[in-house]
């Protein structure tokens, strides 16, 4: 299995190339592309991937990339229009892919040369030194999915449509049965009110019967791995089934484009050993391709590591929920003991730490914590807890606040994947394409400034890119620290033989704390390698223009500390 370099932190920069460059001002809900615009392949300019190097970034994410379904008429181009009935907003889902061999129009500034100018993209992000991730959508495709580029290869030409399922189908059906859209499309659309798909195939998110609701995927189809999910999840997978033979030489396709990983959508919805067969026969070829699941399942996390040969896993359930709570005022910092022990050894160095991507809600918006330096704590400690890869969602690190209703999307804190849309906050920082930040406000700049330098601290100190671990919270409890919140408080140590941090966390919105912070004796002598007596300073790393403070080790008493709110400290401790 690949891995990167222990010498290498990994920071990705999830993208999404539809609003990035995208600076149209109108933004009318349920716009069409020529009202609201849309970004492109080629407003990733040089200059926009020199500020993002100079950011930190060492991997872009590309969201979007594939071609997915449209109410957008291409048709010019060969191809195929969309049912109104099948699309979510105007400029459709990402994730209802329409050609697995083929990006997406919107995308290209001439649509006759669109594989060019993405083949021109991975081109001059590599000659900047980042690496190129896409998505890799698995479980579904559009309901309307159609390949002009590779119509041999089109899913579902052979099935047998009279059972349910047949290892040998491509698609799951519900035999005798039409598919019926949801009735609450209708008066929104303003379309006729039939879709014609006989018989139903099977939607995306395991909806297995006709009529799917407004809140399932009804715009996508489920593939079909070789389970039959109605009869007890039986598996069959000798012989390889067809979808694992067209899902390889899709994987194939893209990688001899350049492509350096793929992040996988909904991994687990598709079975561990159809990856651990497919990643084993991809990185026969390129070995040194990157493969990240999005799982949500933590019982889930071997299966998908052993078996499944994932590099790296979401990790969402655990650290993002666990931070979520602290920053809006209702958690317990003892949760990120929980969630570490949990990933302990085999996961910590394959967790995906973020706090923003495009499922979730933006932190600025009114929905989470209405304030982008809110969060300043609970990024560091994304950033710092382990090896891991770091993510940051484009807009994150100018506080795009996504604070009107988009279209399907609706009014809920999270910036459209379905419409055509201009981010303001990223209009400000991208500022016609200058990439000079000239419109940003003083605390975004400030905002922008606090990333980068977290991303330096963090890429550039070997404790944090290659440092082993130590919790302290268990010997910080209000019962041996009397004055150390451990519900709102949180310290670990990371070290090397030739560096030592310490990493305090006062998440509490409004409370500062003059506290202590203990660290064993055994730790101090046996683990940090440090004599049991002496003098020692504390260097601030996230400041370096700050004096180093001195101190003596007084293991009974723990290091003095003044904690301000929402505040953190990474300190090098220097015999």
């Amino acid at each position: 299995m690949h891995f990167p370099s222990s010498h290498h932190k990994l920071v990705i920069y999830q993208l999404f190339l539809r609003v990035f460059g995208n600076q149209r001002q109108r933004n009318k809900k349920y716009g069409s592309l020529e009202e609201n615009g849309c970004g492109k392949f080629n407003h990733v300019t040089a200059r926009a991937l020199t500020e993002l190097k100079a950011l930190g970034v060492t991997h872009i994410w590309y969201t979007g990339v594939l071609e997915h379904a449209t109410l957008t008429d291409y048709s010019v181009y060969g191809i195929t229009n969309d049912h109104p009935l099948v699309v979510k907003g105007i400029a459709g889902s990402p994730y209802a892919v329409k050609d697995y061999y083929d990006v997406a129009p919107d995308l290209a500034e001439n649509v006759t040369y669109r594989m060019q100018e993405f083949e021109a993209l991975v081109a001059r992000t590599h000659a900047h030194g980042i690496k190129v991730l896409m998505d890799f959508i698995p479980n579904h495709v559009a309901r309307q999915y159609a390949s002009d580029q590779k119509p041999e290869a089109d899913f579902g030409k052979q099935d047998d449509t009279t059972v349910s399922f047949s290892p040998a189908n491509n698609f799951y059906y519900v035999p005798g049965q039409a598919f019926r859209s949801p009735e609450e499309l209708i008066p929104i659309l303003n379309t006729p009110d039939h879709f014609d798909e006989m018989p139903a195939k099977a939607t995306g998110n395991d909806v297995f019967h006709h009529h799917p609701s407004v809140f399932d995927w009804y715009e996508t189809v489920k593939l079909n791995y070789g389970v039959d999910y109605l009869n007890g999840h039986t598996t069959y997978f000798d012989p390889i089934p067809d979808t694992w033979l067209k899902m390889r030489d899709i994987l194939l396709f893209w990688a001899r484009k350049g492509v350096d990983g793929f992040r996988c959508d909904m991994a687990e919805m598709v079975p561990a050993a159809f990856w651990s067969w497919v990643i084993t026969e991809v990185q026969q070829s390129f070995p040194g391709l990157i493969f990240i699941a999005e799982i949500y399942n933590p019982a889930a996390y071997r299966d998908y590591t052993e078996a499944g040969k994932f590099d790296y896993l979401y990790d969402k359930v655990g650290l993002y929920d666990a931070l979520r709570r602290l920053i809006e005022g209702r958690g317990n910092a003892q949760d990120i003991t929980r969630v570490w022990q949990q990933e302990s050894g085999e996961f910590s160095h394959r967790m995906l730490r973020f706090l923003e991507n495009h499922d979730e809600q933006r932190i600025a918006s009114r929905f989470f914590a209405g304030d982008p330096f809110a969060a300043l704590p609970a990024m560091a400690l994304c950033a710092s807890l382990h090896t891991g890869p770091l993510m940051i969602y484009s807009g994150q690190e100018v506080g795009v606040a996504a604070e009107k209703a988009e279209g399907f999307q609706g009014d809920d804190g999270r910036t459209t994947i379905f419409d055509y849309w201009g981010v303001p906050e990223l209009q400000a920082w991208t500022n016609k394409g200058t990439f000079d930040g000239g419109k940003l406000t003083e605390k975004q700049h400030e905002l922008r400034a606090f990333y980068a330098r977290l991303i330096r601290v963090v890429t550039g100190q070997e404790a944090f890119y290659e440092g082993s671990f130590y919790d302290l919270q268990y010997v910080n409890d209000h019962g041996q620290s009397p004055s150390y919140d451990e519900r709102v408080l949180y310290s670990f140590l990371r070290y090397t033989p030739a560096q030592r941090v310490l990493a305090v966390f006062n998440f509490d919105r409004y409370r500062s704390f003059e506290t202590f912070v203990r660290i064993p004796l055994p730790v101090w002598t046996d683990v940090l390698q440090f004599p049991s007596r002496g003098t020692f300073r504390l260097r601030n790393l996230f400041h370096p223009e700050v004096s180093p403070v001195t101190f003596s080790f007084d293991p009974g008493n723990g290091i003095s500390l003044h904690l301000p709110p929402q505040s953190f400290y990474f300190f090098e401790l220097e015999q």
